[in-house]
C-alpha cells in the first residue's frame, strides 16, 4: 500500500514541477521571446503563457525606459582643455527578438558604446563650445547613438550632458575673464555718460553765451547753493578782466562827472 502512495506522491510533485516549468506569465511592460530548442518560434504577448518544459525556452523582454547614468569621462577639447565630462542616457527597447538573437547584454553594450561616444563628441568642441552649445552635443550623441544601436532593436530616446568639470586654473581664468568683461563694460558706459555731459554743457554754454544774464543767475544759483550752511566762508572768484573794465569804465565816468561839476562851480563865480 505505501509503495502506490509514494509513487502517486512523486507523479503529483513532477506534475507540478513540470507545470510551474510549463507555466509563465509575461507582464504588461513585457514581452516573451520564445526559442524552441534554440531557434526563434514566436514573441508572446503579455498575460499568461504556457510552453514545452525543456524544449521551450521563454527570454522575457522589458519594454519599459531605462535610465542609465554615463560614467564621468576624462576628455581633451579640440582646444587642449582636459575637462571631465558625465551625462545620462534614456534607451526602450522596441524590438524584443533583435535585442535577445544581435546581442548578449543591451544594457552594458550601449552604456559602452554612450562613453565611447561622449569622449568622440565633445573631443571634437572647443571648452565654449562643450559649455555653450550643450543641445546641439546631445542630439549629435543621440543620432550616433541611433545609428549603432538600430541593429540591436533599442531605441535611444535622450541623452544629456550632466555635469562638466573645469580644472581649478580655468575656473579662476574664466572668472577674471568675467571679471574683466564687467569691467569694460563699465567703462564703456562711464563714457558715453562723459559724452553726453560734455555735450550737454557744451550746448548750455553756447546758450549762456547768447544770454549773459543767464550766466549771471546760474552763478547767484551757485552762490545759493554753495551757502546754505550760514557757517560756510564762499571764496567766488570774480571775471578779473570784466571786473577791471568796469572799474575803469566808473573811474572815468566819475572824473567826468567831477569836471562838468568844477566847470559849472567856476563859471557861477
Amino acid at each position: 500500500m505505501e509503495l502506490p502512495i509514494i509513487t502517486t506522491l512523486v507523479v503529483v510533485a513532477l506534475g507540478l514541477v513540470v507545470l510551474a516549468m510549463a507555466v509563465h506569465v509575461v507582464n504588461q511592460y513585457e514581452k516573451g521571446v520564445l526559442l524552441r530548442l534554440g531557434r526563434v518560434q514566436a514573441v508572446r504577448e503579455p498575460g499568461l503563457r504556457l510552453i514545452i518544459p525543456v524544449v521551450d525556452k521563454l527570454v522575457k523582454v522589458s519594454l519599459r525606459i531605462v535610465t542609465m547614468p554615463i560614467q564621468s569621462q576624462g576628455i581633451i577639447t579640440k582646444d587642449n582643455v582636459s575637462i571631465d565630462v558625465a551625462g545620462v542616457a534614456y534607451f526602450r527597447i522596441v524590438d524584443a527578438v533583435k535585442s535577445v538573437v544581435a546581442i548578449e547584454d543591451v544594457a552594458s553594450a550601449i552604456n559602452q558604446i554612450a562613453q565611447t561616444t561622449l569622449r568622440n563628441v565633445v573631443g571634437q568642441h572647443t571648452l565654449d563650445q562643450a559649455l555653450s552649445e550643450t543641445e546641439a552635443i546631445n542630439v549629435n550623441i543621440r543620432e550616433i547613438l541611433d545609428r549603432t544601436t538600430a541593429d540591436w532593436g533599442v531605441l535611444v530616446t535622450l541623452v544629456e550632458l550632466k555635469d562638466i568639470q573645469l580644472p581649478d586654473s580655468m575656473k579662476r581664468a574664466m572668472a577674471r575673464q568675467a571679471e574683466a568683461e564687467r569691467e569694460k563694460r563699465a567703462k564703456i558706459i562711464a563714457a558715453e555718460g562723459e559724452a553726453a555731459a560734455a555735450a550737454a554743457l557744451g550746448a548750455a554754454s553756447d546758450i549762456m553765451m547768447d544770454h549773459p544774464l543767464a550766466l549771471q543767475l546760474r552763478t547767484l544759483q551757485s552762490l545759493i547753493d554753495i551757502g546754505v550752511d550760514k557757517n560756510t566762508t564762499v571764496v567766488f572768484p570774480a571775471p578779473l578782466l570784466s571786473t577791471v573794465s568796469d572799474l575803469g569804465a566808473f573811474i572815468r565816468q566819475e572824473t567826468l562827472a567831477a569836471e562838468a561839476w568844477t566847470g559849472e562851480t567856476g563859471g557861477d563865480e
